[in-house]
């Protein structure tokens, strides 16, 4: 009797943990990024080239920090603004002015890095 308890209680407070974090990733750490200084200004190639020769180390420079991002927008997808083929920027909102080759400089708090793909994940980006 008491096994199966202490399995449910540890079982309850798993998933609340899940729960929470999962929350904490999605909305928790929402900012109004248009109003903050940035932590680093870089140039696409550079962060990209700092990400994939040790992306750990990154990581603990960038993570949840704003950052601008100057580079060549190589593609355009609604609210999804890729700049040299590696920082995929998430817009806050639509962006109509934003054209492909156009060059730019792009603010915005970097989530994570895909090593598979090469990619380094910002969103509330804006166009500064």
């Amino acid at each position: 009797m008491k096994k199966s308890r202490l399995i449910g209680i540890a079982l309850m407070v798993a998933v609340v943990a899940a729960v929470g974090a999962y929350w904490y990733i999605m909305h928790g750490g929402a900012r109004n990024l248009a109003s903050e200084d940035a932590d680093y200004t870089v140039n696409a190639k550079d962060i990209t080239q700092e990400f994939t020769t040790n992306s750990e180390r990154a990581n603990k420079k960038y993570l949840e920090k704003a950052v601008v991002v100057t580079g060549k927008v190589t593609e355009v997808h609604a609210n999804q603004v890729i700049i040299d083929n590696s920082i995929v920027c998430l817009l806050s909102q639509p962006d109509s002015k934003i054209k492909v080759n156009q060059s730019i400089i792009m603010k915005g708090r970097v989530v994570g890095f895909d090593d598979f793909m090469g990619e380094i994940k910002l969103d509330q980006c804006l166009s500064i």
